[in-house]
């Protein structure tokens, strides 16, 4: 097996036997982007200089030497951060964001920075300001989005993992679409200082990976209270590997009605339920529940998150950094016309969609009811949380689709169905593979939890990973040439 194909708990085991060291695994993960990135683009920036010199020094912590990719959202020193946007194409950030100060701290190695989404607006990469990043399952569909880059690096050997950002299923929904494992934390637990704020009330920081046990290691890295976060939880943080092992006995699971009554894709829904009752067989008590707010909540989100988007980006104007047209005299033309030429079609789309619901007169009408419903939706789950441990849906309502089939921006924007109410609620979830369909793409399973319930998740989590011991590979890009 190639170091490239070993997660992560396998390739620290073998640095800390000194069967291989870190410049060494590095060297293989670049030779794997080599081979690799030109299909699949997953990348926007590569840090091999930076990297080849941190692989040579004394690295220790619980990450040491395991090279990591970072979607471009995500600040970090002295290496570009675009945003996959023409108006932050050459901006150069001065600080590191407090998830990427952990992961150094932890000893990892960062290989490069991840496409996504312009602003991390989307649910395919096909919004990215530069190019699209392809599915390595198969390269003529997407990767999902808006954290594509990461989800298709890591399904391709490209990285040992990544980290992500989900605003409305930005983490899971590629991670199903790729074949791997990814964690969307409890609103709070993870520190936001440094992300590119999109929606900030809804934004969460978290790893994508090839299997349960690293987003565990992943999570226990970058999890934690941050004084630079004013919306960080401060609470005592367990070690989330301690959950890696084997067990539902008993465990109450709950399968919303509302969810798997919808009209989608029968060969996701038979693949789900057909691993739910792997867990029932295991010893789990899987019961049908009801979540009657569910209706509100892509409704509620495409009003709040517009509108915080709207907020967040008012700074890109052209004055202080970024992008600036240089084609008008008048600072009001300049502002209006370095935002028509920096910003792409979606972010345009969702700005005007958010100024228009916090305008005069339509505040009370739109977002305020939709604040309204975010509470029922929140409450919903608070209720099912005092009588069930999990809820299991799917993560996407189909496999991964090819490009320009979603050209509608409504069915795009459905395609999040199943992942949206769990950032609306500010609960954990993390999706994995559960199987193929008759395409040969995977099929992704969402688990829920209460808030800060990760340990429950990742636990039951990996218990149905063993169960199902999904070990197929994308074939598109192959192994090692």
């Amino acid at each position: 097996m190639h170091l490239y194909e070993l997660p992560i708990h396998q390739l620290r085991d073998k640095i800390d036997r000194q069967e291989v060291s870190p410049a060494e695994v590095l060297a293989a993960f670049y030779r794997r982007i080599n081979e690799v990135e030109e299909r699949v683009k997953a990348y926007i920036t590569l840090t091999e200089e930076q990297a080849g010199v941190r692989a040579s020094e004394p690295l220790s912590g619980p990450l040491a030497g395991v090279p990591l990719a970072i979607k471009d959202n995500i600040s970090t020193a002295g290496i570009k951060t675009t945003c996959s946007s023409r108006l932050l194409a050459n901006y150069v950030p001065p600080y590191d964001a407090t998830v990427v100060n952990r992961l150094n701290q932890a000893g990892a190695i960062i290989l490069g920075k991840t496409n996504l989404d312009e602003f991390a607006m989307g649910s395919s990469t096909e919004n990215s300001g530069l190019y699209p990043t392809r599915n390595p399952w198969n390269l003529e569909c997407v990767p999902g989005g808006s954290s594509g880059g990461s989800a298709a690096a890591v399904a391709a050997g490209a990285a040992a993992g990544a980290l992500g950002s989900d605003t409305g299923g930005s983490i899971r929904q590629p991670a199903a679409f790729c074949g791997v494992v990814g964690l969307k934390p409890t609103y709070g637990n993870v520190s936001r200082y440094g992300l590119v704020a999109f929606a900030s009330s809804l934004d969460q920081i978290g790893p994508i990976t090839k299997d349960v046990a690293d987003a565990a290691l992943l999570l226990n890295a970058i999890c934690g209270h941050d004084p630079l976060d004013s919306t960080s939880v401060d609470r005592p943080q367990p070690d989330y590997t301690q959950f890696i092992k084997e067990g539902v006995q008993g465990m109450r699971i709950g399968l919303p009605r509302e969810y798997f009554s919808m009209d989608f894709d029968q060969e996701v829904k038979t693949s789900v339920l057909a691993a739910v009752q792997r867990l029932e067989q295991a010893g789990a008590r899987v019961e049908e529940v009801s979540l009657p707010s569910a209706d509100f909540a892509l409704a509620a989100y495409y009003i709040i998150a517009p509108a915080e988007a709207s907020s967040n980006l008012a700074r890109y104007d052209g004055v202080r950094y970024g992008y600036r047209s240089k084609q008008n005299a008048k600072l009001s033309e300049m502002f209006t016309s370095t935002r028509s030429q920096g910003f792409g079609d979606e972010v345009k789309r969702r700005i005007m969609l958010g100024t228009y619901a916090l305008s005069s007169g339509y505040y009370d009408a739109y977002y305020l009811k939709a604040q309204q419903a975010r509470t029922l939706i929140k409450e919903d789950f608070d209720q099912l949380f005092k009588e069930y441990d999990l809820l299991i849906s799917p993560t996407t309502p189909t496999t991964a689709f090819k490009f320009g089939e979603m050209s509608d921006p409504i069915d795009m924007y459905q395609a999040d169905i199943f992942t949206v109410p769990v950032n609306i609620a500010g609960i954990p979830a993390i999706s994995l593979p559960c199987g193929l369909d008759s395409k040969g793409l995977p099929i992704g399973l969402q688990m829920m939890g209460g808030h800060f319930a990760e340990g429950k998740i990742l636990q039951a989590a990996y218990t149905l990973e063993q169960l199902l011991a999904f070990k197929e590979q994308p074939a598109e890009v192959g192994g090692a040439e």
